[in-house]
This record gives structure tokens, sequence and C-alpha cells, in this order.
């Protein structure tokens, strides 16, 4: 199975970028740019009409939270629970989650949107790079006008997922990413920018020039403190203004 990362960028467009110093903006997507966990929020949509199977999947998935088990290893058990799913169908669920949430008027978090927005306007480059996976992220790729996403890319054959994940886009891996596409497109990453909201954001968050603490992460709370790192209100207290 090919490595799972993002779609290569042309070679004219690497070498223009390059010749005019891109700057590049990655957010975090779940309780960062949007307001919910949207692995979860494609579950319900995935097993709508299972109810007894989407009760067990939500409460096997919680019992490994509470256990302590590492966010990788969630992350491939998430992915064990859709194995023999179509890829089209998983596809179909995420679109239908989108407009649902679109439609309640509260799954972008404003003040993340706004600098997306921000980002966009000014000709950075807006990377979507997150744990999720195209199911969940593309319809938010294409509605905020995203240049590239980034995500967990679960295996397939045949356009039917296997259960497995070669690598889970999570801590180190998101700087990992970042890094590449900086190097790709030319960039250089103390020009760079980042918005995060879990200490698992911190890798990712270090790896830019100017990172961006999205709410009051105790981990990323204290190294804004000592480094001076711009802060957002979080999706919590946004919504309880």
């Amino acid at each position: 199975m090919p490595h799972p990362v993002m779609p290569r960028i042309p070679a004219q467009r690497a070498a223009a970028a390059r010749a005019d110093r891109p700057v590049v903006a990655f957010f975090d997507v779940d309780e960062t740019l949007i307001t919910v966990k949207s692995m979860l929020d494609v579950l319900d949509h995935h097993f709508a009409e299972r109810p007894e199977a989407l009760s067990r999947v939500r409460s096997e998935l919680f019992a490994l939270r509470a256990a302590g088990t590492a966010r990788a290893d969630l992350n491939r058990a998430y992915f064990r629970r859709l194995r023999g799913t179509e890829e089209s169908e998983l596809a179909r669920h995420g679109r239908a989650w989108f407009e649902t949430a679109l439609a309640r008027g509260d799954l972008f978090h404003p003040p993340v949107r706004a600098a997306l927005d921000r980002h966009r306007a000014a000709g950075h480059t807006v990377v979507l790079l997150s744990g999720s996976f195209s199911a969940c992220l593309e319809p938010v790729a294409r509605h905020v006008s995203a240049d590239l996403t980034v995500c967990t890319a679960p295996s397939a054959v045949g356009g039917v997922l296997t259960g497995e994940v070669d690598v889970p886009v999570l801590g180190e891996e998101k700087a990992v990413r970042a890094r590449r596409v900086m190097r790709e497109l030319g960039a250089t990453a103390q020009d760079c920018h980042a918005y995060g909201d879990d200490a698992g954001d911190l890798p990712m968050l270090r790896s830019v020039g100017r990172p961006t603490v999205v709410g009051d992460d105790p981990t990323l709370t204290a190294w804004a403190h000592r480094l001076g790192w711009h802060r957002l209100p979080g999706v919590r207290a946004t919504a309880a203004a």
C-alpha cells in the first residue's frame, strides 16, 4: 500500500511557489476549525440504520478511551470497526453528515474560520491537517476552499476498507507532514502558521514560526505563555458565551 500522504503538488506549482516564498497555514480540524469530532459524527451517520451496531461500536471505542488507550491505537480501533465498508459508502455518509451539521449553523468555530478566511484572502496556502480521514474532511475542505487536505488514510483494496491503517496522522506525524508540505512548496517554516487545540497538536505547532493555540489545553497553554504564541478562544468557551 502506498504511504498515505497528501495529493502530490504539481512540479510547476512547486517551482512557482519557491520563486515567491509562499506562506502555508495549517489547520487542525476537529474542535479547532469545526466544533465537533468528525469521525464520531460520521460514525453515527454510517450506522444510522443499525442502532444496535452503533451503540456497540461507540461503547467499545469509549471504553478504550476511558482505559487510557493511546490516540493512535484508538484511531486504528475505529477503522477496524469499519472493515468491509466501501469507500464510496463512507464518502456518501460523510457528505450527509456535513450537510446536516452545516444546516444547524454551528459547525464551524467562528474565530478559527475567520482566521482561515484571512489566510486565504492573503493568498496563503490553506492546508487541513488532521487525524481524521477523507470521508469526513473532503466536504469541509471544499466548503472552505482549502488547497490541500493531509489526513489519515485507511487501507483499502478494491475500494473496500481492510480495517488497517498505515500511519495515523497524529502527534509527531502531523509535524512530519507539515514539514513535507513546506518543503515541497518551498516555504520557510518561520513564515508559516498552524492552529491546534490539543496537546497532540504540539509537534505541528512547533514546526512553524507562527503557531496559534485554540482553547485552554494545559500543555499548549503553557507553551503559549512561555513563548508568546498567539491564542484564540476554544470551542467550549465560544459556545458558553
